[in-house]
């Protein structure tokens, strides 16, 4: 509409003609209802790329690391708020996990893996930095619109913060694990236990990466969070947590696919953390024992494989593979996120 157009139209409901506001760039002139509708036109510009490059984009973000550290405090002082124990409920909650699976699985067995409740907490661990630090990442540019609208800050810092929080909760629940395998006995592998700081970098930097890109997709198309709720659930059973990875082993190799179920990111990390703390690659045959003296008979057991007959330099060469892997994946997920996020204040 021109101002003319306007002027005719309010002069049609009886009030004055709208008074110039000056002139544009090219000498025409501008009313104050143009002023009024700019912000409009300004709504709907779309921003196609970003002109920082990506050591830009990490300068920024080592520049704003208070920031970061900052929102991770938020999240993990929002997770517990106004509750009695606060952040007691951290190691308890996996605490009473971890009991109720070793009297759950000890009354009922599970594969015959010996004692399996801390064959599946030590696989579960991961698991668990990996979901929470996911699913938190896909939803944290959508969950802080507000900020994304009124503050100019490096938006990739929302998810890595989610990441960030959930890896405080994981080492809650590594001091549960680290009682319990003082109180059952359980003595890890210590020559795999540096391994266990590579696995954790390989981790949080995938799912840093993959979380970015997520967080990105899903200002776009909001059912992105609920369909990775749904694929967690199904890459949960792709992962040798509630079975041993010599279950699957003996039938992929026939068909020469070990590989591809080891190239699943989140599985080499699981076992990295199964060998150094579960430790027992192998159980010895126990032969049946009758019951005498009131000790309860014991079962016989066959020789058992539970966890990859391999040497630590298997673990480091697959963890570094992974690891570069990664390290792509985040500079890729920084570029997609660069190109894509100047419209998020639009989208939401």
């Amino acid at each position: 509409m021109t101002p003319e157009d306007r002027d005719s139209f309010r002069s049609s409901l009886g009030g004055p003609p709208i008074a110039l506001a000056g002139r544009d760039g090219n000498g025409a002139a501008r009313s104050f209802g143009d002023l009024a509708y700019e912000p409009q036109r300004a709504r709907k510009e779309r921003v196609v790329a970003s002109r920082e490059t990506i050591g830009r984009r990490l300068a920024n973000i080592w520049g704003a690391r208070d920031l970061l550290v900052f929102l991770v405090r938020k999240e993990v002082k929002v997770r517990y708020k106004d509750s009695a124990l606060g952040f007691l409920w951290s190691m308890l909650n996996p605490a009473l996990m971890l009991t109720v699976y070793y009297f759950v699985f000890k009354a009922i067995g599970r594969g015959g893996i010996p004692h399996f409740a801390l064959f599946l907490f030590t696989g579960i661990i991961p698991w668990n930095l990996y979901l929470s630090g996911l699913l938190g990442a896909t939803g944290s540019v959508v969950g802080n619109g507000g900020l994304v609208k009124k503050v100019s800050f490096p938006r990739e810092i929302l998810p890595l913060s989610t990441v960030g929080s959930a890896l405080v909760f994981f080492f809650f629940q590594c001091i549960v694990l680290a009682l319990a395998l003082g109180i059952f006995g359980f003595q890890p592998a210590f020559a795999y236990l540096p391994l266990l700081v590579l696995a954790l970098i390989t981790l949080l930097v995938f799912t840093g990466a993959f979380g970015m890109l997520l967080s990105a997709l899903n200002v776009y198309l909001r059912d992105v969070q609920h369909l990775v709720e749904v694929a967690l659930m199904a890459w949960f059973w792709s992962i040798p947590i509630v079975y041993s990875f010599q279950t699957m082993a003996p039938h992929l190799s026939k068909y020469h696919l070990t590989w591809l179920y080891l190239a699943n990111p989140v599985t080499p990390v699981v076992l990295t953390f199964q060998r150094a703390l579960y430790a027992h690659v192998y159980y010895p045959a126990v032969a049946a024992a009758p019951a005498s003296h009131g000790k309860p008979a014991v079962a016989a057991r066959a020789a058992m494989q539970v966890l990859p007959a391999h040497g630590w330099d298997w673990y480091l060469f697959i963890l570094l593979g992974l690891l570069a892997a990664s390290l792509l994946l985040f500079l890729i997920a920084m570029v997609v996120f660069g190109r894509v996020e100047g419209n998020f204040a639009e989208e939401l």
